[in-house]
């Protein structure tokens, strides 16, 4: 009789458990990809936000060059949102059959700029003065959208030739932010967005209209339709997110 009552106490309890368990919901893990030069504020700002409203959808980043990134989901990365700094990653991906074009969306537009060390004490002060640097830093234009921006004006002023044979190329934006703020790079090309972050670095010239066919554009992208990546896709579109780009310095696309 007392084994039988043990048995039913033990059944209880497990009974117990497995209510108390079902009560508690596992947060939904929700993977983006995005350029590097929108880490910052995504993982600052904007996801955090997200997760105010959003707490039991997981966000998971990946954050790297755009054409690195379009390479990662083409082999498999899992991504549900893409959000690329130019619109030539986003293509390549919809003539794959990866996204949509329905589900794509320009979402910002960056400018493009050449810095310099702050702390040099002979500093150009123009792209066409790049010539006469020993160490200009680059995006790879392979694969980094800012650094077929910088190949496109270069090439426009006629100067990718000289430039590109001491040019230092990098895999991503951020790491030429890096390379000029810690004057292993004489001056480098980067996003006016990326410029801002960084007290290190001297904003001398900003591309001029005519040097580049299209603005520098941000394009988003929902590879996977579900409910998360839905509610994250329409947050960055919404009006809070967007005041918060502009504070980085985006410029915003009125819809």
């Amino acid at each position: 009789m007392k084994s039988k009552s043990v048995k039913v106490l033990l059944a209880l309890l497990c009974s117990l458990l497995l209510v108390a368990g079902c009560g508690k919901q596992e947060a939904k893990p929700l993977t983006i990809a995005a350029a590097a030069s929108l880490e910052k504020i995504f993982t600052q700002r904007l996801i955090p936000l997200f997760n105010e409203r959003y707490p039991k959808i997981k966000i998971e980043g990946t954050y790297s060059g755009s054409g690195n990134l379009q390479l990662q989901i083409e082999q498999g990365l899992p991504a549900e949102i893409f959000v690329s700094a130019s619109p030539k990653q986003m293509q390549a991906l919809e003539k794959k059959g990866i996204v949509k074009k329905e589900n794509v969306v320009d979402l910002l537009v960056n400018k493009v700029v050449l810095i310099v060390p702050a702390a040099a004490a002979n500093k150009i002060g123009s792209f066409e003065e790049l010539v006469n640097c020993s160490h200009p830093a680059l995006g790879d234009p392979k694969s980094v959208p800012a650094g077929q921006y910088a190949k496109e004006i270069l090439t426009k002023l006629n100067l990718w030739n000289e430039v590109s044979k001491r040019a230092s190329f990098a895999t991503g934006v951020t790491q030429v932010l890096h390379w000029v703020a810690e004057g292993s790079a004489d001056a480098g090309i980067v996003y006016a967005t990326d410029a801002l972050t960084n007290d290190k670095v001297e904003v001398v010239a900003e591309a001029q209209q005519g040097t580049m066919a299209k603005p520098a554009i941000y394009c988003l992208g929902v590879l996977k339709t579900t409910k998360e990546s839905k509610l994250f896709a329409d947050f960055l579109i919404s009006d809070e997110a967007q005041k918060i780009f502009e504070e980085y310095g985006f410029t915003t696309i009125k819809r």
